[in-house]
């Protein structure tokens, strides 16, 4: 089945990783990057470059719509958006840069290792330990690494931000609304940089079917996360990024 000459049929598959994806991520604030860029550089064997810059593009669109999803619902902390957005910005023009001259996949499997440790703490504190509620201190910095992983990992900035914020003992919904909206104005930046270094990224195929998946799913999560309780977010941020963390070190070192 053929629409303007785009295969519909062969989108299905793509559309569903995409709002399965877009789902867990708008829910915990985390993992839509992390999963898509597995299925582009694992499955179909992208350069990771290529691959960054296919998953930006779709993320510029999926998080303004989850970004809008979260502000409705009241999920966004403001004062914790302006302390986000400009570190993690400039991380993220840096990380595209580099990803563009140099090969970041030495370094991937660290990043990795040290996530499933977060996850995995996380985890710990949700079901041990009643979550107790105050201000981040340490800010950004955290920006500033997380969106340079995002632009040189194809993902990180949700797995690295959330869960250090969450660490620190930040509301849950209000850590994944903020978190989730401050990552349209990266992944534009991004994906910007990316342009300018490697072209026009192609939106057919994968890309056009993860777009319209994800777009599908922005509101739902959104939602969700309004509705889980703060020990339940803990506990299935821990799992997701432990889950994620743990398959991606089992396939960098294969």
């Amino acid at each position: 089945m053929e629409l303007f000459g785009i295969d519909l049929t062969g989108l299905l598959p793509f559309i569903a990783i995409g709002f399965a994806a877009q789902l867990i991520d708008g829910a915990l604030g985390m993992a839509f990057g992390v999963i898509t860029n597995t299925m582009l550089v694992g499955v179909l064997g992208l350069p990771p470059a290529q691959a960054s810059q296919r998953v930006h593009v779709v993320e510029c669109f999926t998080t303004a719509t989850s970004g809008i999803s979260h502000l409705l619902h009241g999920n966004i902390d403001k004062k914790l958006f302006f302390r986000l957005l400009i570190p993690g910005v400039i991380g993220g023009v840096t990380g595209a840069y580099l990803l563009t001259s140099i090969d970041a996949s030495v370094i991937k499997p660290f990043v990795l290792a040290y996530l499933a440790g977060m996850g995995l703490y996380l985890l710990v504190r949700g079901l041990l330990y009643p979550p107790k509620v105050r201000e981040a201190k340490r800010v950004a910095p955290l920006g500033l690494i997380g969106g340079f992983l995002d632009a040189a990992g194809g993902g990180g900035w949700g797995p690295v931000v959330t869960s250090n914020l969450l660490i620190q003992g930040a509301e849950p919904r209000k850590v994944v609304g903020t978190v989730s909206a401050v990552e349209f104005f990266l992944t534009l930046t991004i994906s910007a940089t990316f342009i300018v270094h490697l072209g026009i990224a192609d939106l057919a195929g994968a890309t056009l079917g993860l777009l319209i998946g994800g777009i599908a799913a922005a509101p739902f999560g959104a939602l969700a996360a309004k509705h889980f309780s703060p020990k339940l977010m803990l506990i299935m941020v821990g799992a997701a990024l432990t889950a994620t963390s743990a398959y991606g070190i089992y396939t960098a070192l294969s």
